[in-house]
């Protein structure tokens, strides 16, 4: 039997003068290797690109995480300098692509970004700089050139009882790496909190009441998928629903 197909979303960078799409390599390993399924990296192209063309072809989609942000202004903030950089051509694309994901019942597994675009994308806002909040933490990386450090696990997180994510990991507390300066402020419309860290940053959500597998982490589960319990828990479960996904699709 061939493997799920699952869309993965680019960045746009600029390099030698030309616009790459591009994605970190441990997302498209992630994929292949923790939900058994074959990564096709989905171009930034706005727009242009037919977003519903690409769904008909795949078995899920993966919102990956990016040094950029969602420009504030989509959600009726003020974009700053501090705040950047943003990539407006992904904004275009992959807040459409995940709100049709959804509204197809397509299994949609995001992460960091991809969970900040998740929440846009139904209608909810972001907070900006957190480290920068009363009461909040510095979930920022550590500085540093190893890539290990940098996503070394970093804090608790508390499991919402009876939610999505208590079926996958179960409900005990469990630590996770921390990476960003974001987080979501208010959910948007169908999302529920699955997880929360000490200070009170969302770190998990899924979709209430959807026709499809929803699910949204904070943390970088893809980094650690080969070694970590937790990590490969759920990217299996992700490819549990987009196997599940393919036999529908493809009427078996």
């Amino acid at each position: 039997m061939t493997k799920p197909l699952v869309l993965v979303t680019a960045d746009v960078k600029p390099i030698d003068g030309f616009n790459w799409h591009a994605v970190n390599a441990t997302y498209l390993h992630a994929v292949l290797q923790g939900s058994d399924s074959v990564p096709l990296i989905l171009p930034s192209l706005g727009p242009e690109l037919d977003v519903d063309a690409a769904l008909d072809q795949v078995d899920g989609v993966l919102a990956t995480g990016s040094r950029s942000n969602v420009n504030p202004a989509i959600y009726g903030q003020e974009p700053t300098e501090e705040n950047g950089p943003y990539d407006p051509d992904r904004d275009a694309t992959t807040l459409p692509l995940l709100k049709r994901a959804i509204e197809r019942g397509i299994p949609v597994f995001a992460i960091c970004r991809g969970m900040q675009e998740l929440n846009v994308a139904l209608g909810g806002t972001l907070l900006t700089e957190i480290q920068t909040i009363s009461g909040r933490e510095d979930h920022r990386a550590p500085v540093s050139d190893q890539q290990d450090e940098r996503f070394r696990i970093a804090h608790p997180v508390d499991v919402t009882d009876g939610g999505c994510l208590e079926q996958v990991l179960g409900s005990d507390p469990f630590e996770v790496n921390s990476l960003h300066r974001q987080a979501v402020g208010d959910l948007g419309a169908g999302l529920v909190m699955e997880a929360q860290a000490e200070d009170g940053t969302i770190e998990a959500m899924s979709v209430q009441d959807s026709c499809g597998y929803v699910l949204a982490t904070q943390w970088h589960p893809e980094y650690w998928v080969s070694t970590d319990g937790p990590s490969q828990k759920l990217f299996s479960a992700f490819g549990d629903a987009v196997r599940a996904y393919r036999e529908k699709r493809l009427g078996r």
